[in-house]
């Protein structure tokens, strides 16, 4: 079941539907995912140094909420993650918005999430940096998720922390010493004040109904490369696989998703304009990152991460540069040359 078709046949019921509340950038990415591999999104024109074969193919649309597009993006993403992982535990800690606050989310998501993303480093360096749990600066990967499986819109954070930190002071890796990292009630209450004290410097309306507690999950990751092919999933390939969409029917949609809590596949039908406004719900502000690393793990700290290998005695591979993957032949399935590039209404030359 192809997106692509599914916009096309929906688009109209959905602008009729949904149009006023729609904002510009949820009416470009389905514009995008229309073109997506079309002609209107531009043509190659490529040749098979075997046979001689040559024709033009049409390109992907490269937006990073299209569930065709990005998959090199992603693997390169994966590849130089790896180059960062420690022989030491890794831990997904999870942070969550709570329900009351996602209308003002929406509302307001560049400022909220970038406060989002603030809120989760600050309050997982000051547990790092604290004598009490470890007394060293720490490393984080933090990825922002916008929905739960039943796509419904659900702000919160995955951070993949390595089970250590180092003291540069003493030049010293101090490891956690049990499967524990931080305490997740602790967590969650130092998340929950930095995130309320930081929608009152922006001048943003605390909801009344505010709970007192907030849900942080922790658990050990392994060895961190499982956590980080998890998060890439969904790192610049929108929020559904098309392989979820079981069918387009009657003007209903069906996707599948796995139960969060039982482990069991569920399905959910929407009307086919309201599954477009639910999918693009979670179109992301223009220019905004959904990744982010912090700490030792930042692209600027490679001297520390450095200092951190020779402790750790850490064989660093070289980086391989991922080639794109090359058009096949039809005829004889070797690699073909690009020869020239048209957009769309261009002659061919």
């Amino acid at each position: 079941m192809e997106m692509a078709s599914i916009v096309n046949q929906y688009y109209t019921d959905y602008l009729d539907k949904h149009g006023q509340k729609a904002l510009p950038s949820h009416l470009k990415t389905l514009n995008a995912i229309r073109r997506c591999r079309t002609v209107s999104s531009g043509e190659l024109y490529v040749k098979c140094p075997e046979c001689d074969h040559s024709e033009w193919r049409p390109l992907s649309c490269g937006n990073r909420h299209c569930p065709k597009c990005q998959n090199h993006a992603t693997s390169q993403w994966v590849d130089k993650q790896q180059v960062k992982l420690l022989p030491v535990p890794y831990f997904m800690v999870t942070f969550t918005l709570p329900q009351e606050f996602r209308s003002l989310v929406y509302h307001h998501q560049k400022i909220a999430y970038t406060l989002l993303f603030n809120c989760v480093a600050s309050t997982l360096k000051t547990f790092g940096l604290n004598p009490k749990h470890l007394g060293a600066e720490i490393g984080m990967t933090m990825v922002l998720h916008t929905n739960s499986r039943r796509l419904n819109f659900h702000p919160h954070i995955h951070a993949v922390v390595p089970g250590g930190g180092v003291d540069k002071r003493c030049r010293l890796w101090k490891r956690v010493k049990t499967d524990y990292l931080f305490n997740h009630q602790a967590l969650a209450m130092v998340f929950r004040a930095r995130f309320l004290t930081g929608l009152k410097e922006a001048d943003l309306r605390i909801p009344k109904n505010t709970p007192a507690k907030w849900v942080v999950d922790c658990t050990e990751a392994g060895k961190g490369i499982y956590a980080l092919k998890y998060l890439s999933r969904y790192l610049y390939r929108g929020v559904i696989s098309e392989k979820n969409i079981v069918s387009n029917r009657d003007g209903l949609i069906t996707f599948k998703y796995i139960d969060s809590d039982t482990g069991n596949t569920k399905y959910r039908r929407l009307k086919g304009e309201d599954f477009l406004h639910l999918i693009v719900q979670h179109v992301l502000p223009r220019g905004f990152r959904r990744v982010r690393d912090y700490g030792f793990l930042h692209g600027n700290a490679k001297r520390l991460r450095s200092l951190i290998q020779l402790i750790l005695r850490v064989r660093i591979p070289p980086i391989k540069s991922r080639p794109r993957p090359a058009f096949k032949c039809s005829c004889c399935k070797s690699d073909m040359v690009v020869w020239a590039f048209r957009r769309y209404g261009e002659r061919p030359g």
